[in-house]
């Protein structure tokens, strides 16, 4: 597959934690993403206090703060301005939009608040939505935790990982597909909102579970390799301006592996953790 290639390659100082604060940019879907979700939901919030009606700072925080700011800083911070240069920093990237993004999003609700707030048409047209044929097939938990763990394989074992670096438009497209997926499988088993796909506590957990082993064995199997995923694109980058300051490619791709295995870990845990705690206070 031919894509249209970056203008330049990317010629960015040392990298290091100062930069994720000093190498900000706006990259126009993330931004218009976030202004309109925030935008949206904070305004769904003044519908329900205006009228009287309480709703959860706690669900505010997790959609606004932790769900969309993080989506913002993953793809607009020092981690986008880094994430064609360092394979490593681009798997922090990974996991910030797979992981932490949609458990954060399904935590705050927006559907429940929608269906709080919106007129009567607009309300009977997502609850149509909601209970249409479609919906229910894509959150259905087998289906979902398929998906949720062959994505990744798909994306650094075919050609859509280097198409990415090339492109930005694959590139940007990347981002949205890492937060659909992880969305799809985690709003049914960790969300509040009202949708299909809802299944009782025990096999919530044990799919949870099985996500453990999947993120252990792509990360090692990452370090394990000795191609490299970019192909020639990381190369290039070493030969360009950079090369003084950049790590070894596949050092760097070793870093990452280690970085999915680990982290994949400790957020399951910390899922794991959320979810028991949803069960404990429904079992109240």
């Amino acid at each position: 597959m031919v894509v249209p290639a970056l203008s330049t390659l990317p010629d960015l100082p040392p990298f290091g934690l100062s930069r994720l604060v000093t190498e900000w940019g706006i990259s126009p879907l993330p931004f218009v993403l976030t202004i309109w979700g925030v935008g949206l939901y904070l305004y769904g919030v003044w519908v329900l206090r205006r009228r009287g009606d309480s709703w959860p700072i706690g669900r505010t925080f997790a959609f606004v703060v932790v769900g969309m700011g993080s989506f913002y800083v993953a793809t607009c911070s020092g981690l986008a301005a880094y994430d064609t240069t360092l394979v490593s920093v681009h798997m922090v990237q990974h996991m910030i939009l797979s992981m932490l993004v949609p458990l954060s999003l399904a935590l705050g609700a927006p559907v429940t608040l929608a269906l709080r707030t919106l007129p009567h048409a607009p309300r009977r047209w997502l609850l149509a939505v909601l209970h249409s044929r479609v919906v229910k097939v894509l959150s259905f938990p087998p289906l979902t935790f398929l998906l949720y763990i062959v994505s990744p394989w798909a994306l650094y074992f075919s050609g859509w990982y280097p198409a990415s670096l090339h492109s930005d438009y694959v590139h940007e497209m990347m981002h949205v597909h890492l937060v659909l997926v992880g969305s799809l499988f985690f709003w049914p088993l960790m969300g509040i909102d009202p949708i299909p796909g809802r299944v009782a506590y025990p096999f919530r957990m044990l799919l949870i579970i099985m996500t453990l082993p999947f993120h252990a064995f792509l990360g090692t199997t990452i370090m394990g390799q000795t191609e490299l995923l970019g192909g020639s694109w990381y190369p290039d980058l070493h030969n360009g301006p950079m090369g003084a300051w950049l790590p070894d490619p596949l050092t760097d791709q070793h870093l990452a592996g280690g970085i999915l295995w680990g982290a994949g870990d400790l957020v399951g845990l910390a899922f794991f953790g959320v979810l028991f705690t949803q069960w404990v206070r429904a079992s109240m």
